[in-house]
C-alpha cells in the first residue's frame, strides 16, 4: 500500500512537469509509466511481482500506451488513438470508420469534453488490463460516467491497444450506436406590462388574391375589408396587385388567425370562387405589424458561424433563436431548456434501451415595461411628425417613469417589421431587401443607438457645474449682447437672440437658454477646473452605457483634458470648455441617457437604470421573478440647487420668455423641460438637395406641479420624455410639439394639438 501511494504522488508531480501542452482536461491522465496508478477512493490492486525481465520476457509500459490513448481521446485526437491500436485491430476496421465511429457517438450525444481518470493496469507476460474511468461531458444530458477496461497486448516489439465497440462506451459494444431525440419546448410569448401580446406563438394566415377571380364588382365589396384586416389603405392594398398579371396569386399580406376568423363567412364564397386564398402557417406572430420592434426584437435562423456556439449550448441547430433585443437577451427563458432522450439502438435499427433521459426546462414568459397601447400611440406620434414635417428624417422618443426607471415607451423612425425575418412570410424576401437598403437604415435603434450632440439639453449639466463650482449662485448675472467674444476678437459667437437677453440671471439663462451666459460659464468654469463639467456630465448618467437590459446602446462620449491628450495627442483648450458648456465640441448622448437624466431631475435626484424587463413569468418550480428599479446613482446637487434647476425647468413651458412656453400655452398639465438645437453636419435629401438643419432634442418631464383641476393626474412628476429629430430645425418648433402631443397622450387629454407645421 505505501508504495502504490508513493507511485500516485510520483505520477502527480510528474504529470503537472510534463502536461502542459494538453488541453485542461487531459490533466486527469498522467505521463509516466509505471506498473499500478491508484486514484483515491479506489480499490489498490496489487501487480503480482514479475521476474526481471530478460531478453526472452515482455517489456514493461503498457500504462504509457494506455495513457497515450486516453490522452489522445481527450484532445479528440482520434488519429493518434488508432495509430496505438493492434494490428488485429487495425485489420477489422480502417482509419476512417474508427474515427467515425467515436465522432458519431460524442455528437450525437452532444459531447463538448471528455474526461478521463485512470485507476490501475494489471499486466500477465504479452496480455494487460488497463482501469479507468470515463466522463463525457455533454452539452444537453449532462455527464455520462463509465468504468471501463481497456485491454492491450504486446505484438512487434510494442503494446498496443485491442480495440472494440465497448471502448467508447461499454453499452456500444457489438455495433451498436447511439440515438438522441431532443425535446424541445414551444417558444414563450413576450407581452406588455398588461399582458397584451407583442411577441407571441400563433398561426398566421397569408391573405392571398387572384384578381381574374375578383372582378371589379368583388374588388368594391371586399377590398374595405381586405383594408380593414390588414390594417393599410385601400389604395396600399391595391398597388399590392394593380400592376401583376391579374391570372396570378398574389399574396397580399400576413395577419394572425384571430384578425380573419370573424370574416371567414364574407370571404368564403369569394374563396370558393378562386378569388381570395388563406393559407395558415405556424409562426411567431409579431402583432399589429410589430410593435416596438427593436425593443422585442425577432428571431432568426443559427448562422453557420454560430452553429458551434449553440450546440454547446444543447441545442440541435435548426431551431428559430432570439437574433436581437429581448428575443435575444431573455432567449434562456423564452426558449426554455432542451431536453433528450438517448436511445441504445442496435445495428438493425431496434431500439435497446435509454441510457439517459433529460426533460426539457419549460419556458418562461417575459413581461416587458412597455404598455402597448401606449407605446402604438407614440410610435404614431412621431411617424406623423417626421413624415408630416418638410425636412422629416428619422427620429425617436423615450418615455420612462420618473420615480422607477421603466421605460413605457421606447420608439424609433424608421422602424421595421419583425415578421419579415421569418423566411416562410411570403413577403419576407422582398421585404428585407428594401429593408435592408433603407437609407434611413431601419434596424438601428435610434433611441438608445442614437448618438448625437447633447446641444442645448446640456446646459441643465452645465448650470448644475456652475452652482457646484462655487463660482456662480442662482441670481448671478451676466449681460447678453447678442455676441461674446470671450476667446478674443478672432473668436466671437453668436446668441440664437438677435440682440442677446440682456441683464440675466443664471436661472433665467437656462429658461431663456441663452448661449453667451453659458459661454461665460465655460469659461469661467475651465478656470477653476477643466474637470468639472465632465464629471457632473458623468455623475447625470452620460458617458457611459447605462446598462439597461435587452437592448443595444451607444456609450456617448463626455470628453475631458486626459481623454483628449489619449485620443488626439492635443491639450485641453479653454475653447473646448466653452462649446462643451452649450453641448457642441465632442459631447455626444443618446436619447435613452437624456431620458434618465431628466427622470432624476424630477424625482429629487435618484438615477435609476433604465428598465425594460417588467417581471419573468413561471414556469416549472420556477416561481414569478419581479425586477426591481435599481438605482445606481444620484445627482450631486443639494435640495436647494435641484429645487433652483427644476423651478427653471419649468418656467422655459410657462414664462414669457422661455423658449418653449408658446409650444405649451394652455396645457392642463404642467411641464417642464429643455429645448436644443444641434448643430450636425448636413445630409443630402430624397430629391438631391442639401439639408444643413439642425436636430431638434426636447427633454422634459410632467406633471412640473400640481394640477388640482385633473384629478387623474398625480401632484409628482410621473413621467420623463426625450425627443430628437434628426436634421428638422430647432427643438421649440419640432422636438417640443412631439413632446406635447405625448404628454396628452399619456394623460388622456383631448383633442390632441395639431403638429404647427
Amino acid at each position: 500500500m505505501k508504495r502504490a501511494l508513493a507511485l500516485l504522488v510520483a505520477l502527480t508531480l510528474c504529470f503537472c512537469a510534463c502536461g502542459q501542452n494538453l488541453s485542461p482536461t487531459s490533466a486527469l491522465i498522467p505521463t509516466s509509466t509505471p506498473s499500478e496508478l491508484v486514484a483515491p477512493n479506489t480499490p489498490v490492486v496489487t501487480v503480482p511481482v514479475v521476474p526481471p525481465a530478460t531478453p526472452t520476457q515482455y517489456a514493461p509500459g503498457a500504462d504509457g500506451v494506455a495513457t497515450a490513448y486516453l490522452r489522445a481521446w481527450q484532445s479528440g485526437d482520434f488519429l493518434g488513438m488508432y495509430s496505438l491500436l493492434s494490428r488485429t485491430s487495425q485489420s477489422m476496421l480502417d482509419q476512417a470508420t474508427f474515427v467515425n465511429r467515436y465522432q458519431d457517438a460524442q455528437n450525437e450525444a452532444t459531447v463538448v469534453a471528455v474526461e478521463i481518470r485512470p485507476f490501475s493496469i494489471l499486466q500477465d507476460m504479452d496480455k494487460a488490463q488497463f482501469a479507468f474511468r470515463v466522463t463525457w461531458k455533454t452539452a444537453l444530458l449532462g455527464d455520462i460516467e463509465r468504468d471501463m477496461t481497456m485491454p492491450l497486448v504486446y505484438e512487434g516489439g510494442r503494446w498496443t491497444v485491442s480495440w472494440s465497440d465497448a471502448l467508447i462506451l461499454p453499452e456500444l459494444g457489438g455495433g451498436n450506436r447511439l440515438q438522441l431525440e431532443y425535446h424541445v419546448p414551444a417558444r414563450a410569448n413576450l407581452y406588455d406590462r398588461n399582458g397584451l401580446g407583442l411577441a407571441v406563438e400563433g398561426t398566421a394566415v397569408t391573405i392571398g388574391i387572384v384578381p381574374v377571380n375578383l372582378g371589379e364588382a368583388g374588388e368594391a365589396a371586399l377590398l374595405p375589408l381586405l383594408s380593414q384586416m390588414l390594417g393599410e389603405t385601400r389604395e396600399t392594398v391595391r398597388s399590392r396587385y394593380a400592376s401583376s398579371d391579374p391570372t396570378w396569386y398574389i399574396p397580399l399580406g400576413d395577419v394572425p388567425q384571430d384578425v380573419v376568423a370573424p370574416h371567414v363567412d364574407v370571404l368564403r364564397p369569394w374563396m370558393n370562387a378562386g378569388a381570395i386564398q388563406l393559407r395558415e402557417r405556424k409562426t411567431r406572430l409579431y402583432r399589429e405589424g410589430g410593435v416596438a420592434p427593436h425593443v422585442t426584437g425577432y428571431t432568426a435562423a443559427i448562422s453557420a458561424e454560430q452553429l458551434d456556439e449553440w450546440k454547446a449550448k444543447g441545442y440541435r441547430g435548426d431551431e428559430r433563436v432570439g437574433a436581437t433585443g429581448l428575443e435575444a437577451w431573455a432567449e434562456p427563458y423564452l426558449g426554455g431548456g432542451h431536453g433528450g432522450t438517448l436511445y441504445l439502438v442496435s445495428p438493425n435499427g431496434d431500439r435497446l434501451g435509454v441510457v439517459l433521459d433529460l426533460p426539457a426546462r419549460p419556458n418562461r414568459s417575459i413581461y416587458a415595461t412597455l404598455d402597448k397601447n401606449f407605446q402604438i400611440r407614440v410610435e404614431q406620434a412621431l411617424q406623423d411628425a417626421i413624415v408630416s414635417h418638410p425636412d422629416g428624417h428619422a427620429g425617436a422618443v423615450v418615455v420612462m417613469d420618473v420615480n422607477t426607471g421603466q421605460v413605457l415607451a421606447m420608439a424609433s423612425y424608421p422602424d421595421f417589421d419583425p415578421n419579415l425575418f421569418d423566411p416562410i412570410n411570403p413577403e419576407s424576401a422582398a421585404g428585407l431587401r428594401t429593408l435592408l437598403s433603407h437609407p434611413g437604415r431601419p434596424l438601428i435603434n435610434r433611441a438608445s443607438q442614437g448618438t448625437y450632440p447633447a446641444a442645448s439639453v446640456f446646459k441643465i449639466v452645465t448650470m448644475s457645474a456652475a452652482l457646484l463650482s462655487g463660482a456662480y449662485l442662482p441670481d448671478t448675472r451676466y449681460t447678453c449682447t447678442g455676441t461674446w467674444d470671450g476667446l478674443g476678437p478672432n473668436f466671437i459667437k453668436g446668441d440664437w437672440l438677435a440682440g442677446g437677453h440682456g441683464n440675466i440671471t443664471l436661472r433665467q439663462a437656462i429658461t431663456y437658454s441663452c448661449d453667451p451666459y453659458f459661454y461665460q460659464v465655460g469659461l469661467t468654469l475651465d478656470r477653476v477646473d477643466s474637470f468639472l463639467i465632465p464629471e457632473t456630465a458623468r455623475a447625470f448618467g452620460l458617458g457611459s452605457a447605462t446598462g439597461v437590459q435587452g437592448i443595444s446602446e451607444g456609450t456617448g462620449l463626455i470628453p475631458d483634458p486626459q481623454w483628449k491628450m489619449e485620443t488626439y495627442g492635443e491639450g485641453w483648450g479653454t475653447g473646448d470648455s466653452v462649446n462643451m458648456a452649450i453641448g457642441q465640441g465632442f459631447v455626444i448622448v443618446n436619447p435613452l441617457q437624456i431620458a434618465r437624466m431628466l427622470a432624476a431631475v424630477a424625482n429629487g435626484g435618484t438615477l435609476y437604470r433604465p428598465q425594460v424587463v417588467l417581471r419573468i413569468g413561471e414556469g416549472g418550480d420556477a416561481p414569478e421573478e419581479a425586477l426591481q428599479p435599481e438605482v445606481v446613482g444620484s445627482l450631486p446637487l443639494s435640495a436647494e440647487q435641484l429645487a433652483i434647476l427644476q423651478e427653471s425647468l419649468y418656467a422655459v413651458t410657462i414664462q414669457s420668455g422661455g423658449t418653449a412656453e408658446h409650444r405649451f400655452r394652455n396645457m392642463p398639465v404642467p411641464v417642464a423641460g429643455k429645448t436644443g438645437t444641434a448643430e450636425v453636419p448636413p445630409i443630402i435629401r430624397d430629391d438631391g438637395t442639401l439639408n444643413d438643419q439642425p436636430t431638434a432634442w426636447f427633454a422634459a418631464y410632467a406633471p412640473a406641479a400640481p394640477t388640482p383641476d385633473l384629478v387623474d393626474v398625480p401632484d409628482q412628476p410621473e413621467i420623463a420624455i426625450a425627443v430628437v429629430v434628426e436634421h428638422a430645425g430647432e427643438g421649440s418648433a419640432v422636438a417640443a410639439p412631439i413632446v406635447r402631443r405625448i404628454v396628452e397622450l399619456y394623460y388622456g387629454i383631448q383633442p390632441l394639438t395639431s403638429y404647427p407645421w
